[in-house]
């Protein structure tokens, strides 16, 4: 198959490199909420790092919902899966991963952990990407069913999970090594799962309400 370089440059002449729609703005900006995070976390502000986590996770709730009242092209469409899931990778491996590593004061296990962590991560969206562009070109009716656990559900675990250890029910950071391994595996677990509905995603919301409200009430928060 041949390049023509021609059209790539007349592409690029007419417009910029990307698109800068609305419809990809939310997925912009939970990337960017990502990267406050890991700013947080090597500062050891661990609150403001999960209040990040948990902003990226809002974004990316309603970014497809954005996107879907568009009529996209096709490069379109294949730009918005790509750079969902490279979103994604940062938002929910990269971070979590380092916030993991940073409460557990780098120790060996939390940084091997880690590693598996984001690597899963990767495994998972790179598939998803696989498994979505064929859809959309085969079947354009959206799925059901996440195939494997979404990467996004860390922004709503990991929370509660730091909650429950700033409350003193566990004090030692090693659960959340563990926590952080076992939602790995469950990124390329081949289960099936189904895809909430309305009812679904306020109650998502509504927990997420909740743990908002934990967070801001604990001690040691500093304002971003």
């Amino acid at each position: 198959m041949k390049i023509n370089l021609g059209d790539g440059i007349k592409i690029m002449k007419e417009r910029k490199i990307g698109f800068y729609d609305y419809t990809v703005v939310l997925t912009y900006l939970g990337m960017i909420c990502a990267y406050v995070g890991i700013t947080k976390v090597i500062n050891a502000s661990y609150r403001d790092a999960l209040l990040c986590l948990m902003l990226a996770g809002v974004c990316d709730m309603f970014d497809g919902a954005v996107a879907s009242t568009k009529e996209r092209g096709k490069r379109e469409q294949r730009f918005g899966i790509q750079i969902d899931s490279l979103s994604d990778l940062i938002s929910f491996g990269v971070l979590p991963a380092l916030f993991v590593y940073g409460i557990s004061e780098h120790d060996i296990y939390s940084e091997i952990v880690g590693a598996i962590f984001i690597l899963c991560a990767l495994i998972r969206l790179a598939f998803f990407n696989v498994l979505e562009e064929e859809r959309q070109s085969e079947h354009p009716d959206a799925p059901k069913r996440y195939l494997g656990v979404p990467v996004t559900v860390i922004a709503g675990f990991l929370p509660i999970e730091y909650i429950i250890y700033d409350a003193g029910v566990f004090k030692n950071t090693i659960y959340f090594v563990i926590f952080l391994f076992i939602v790995a595996i469950g990124f390329i677990s081949p289960v099936e799962i189904k895809k909430p509905g309305l009812a679904g995603k306020i109650c998502i919301v509504i927990v997420g309400i909740g743990e908002l409200i934990f967070l801001l009430l604990g001690t040691g928060l500093t304002v971003l």
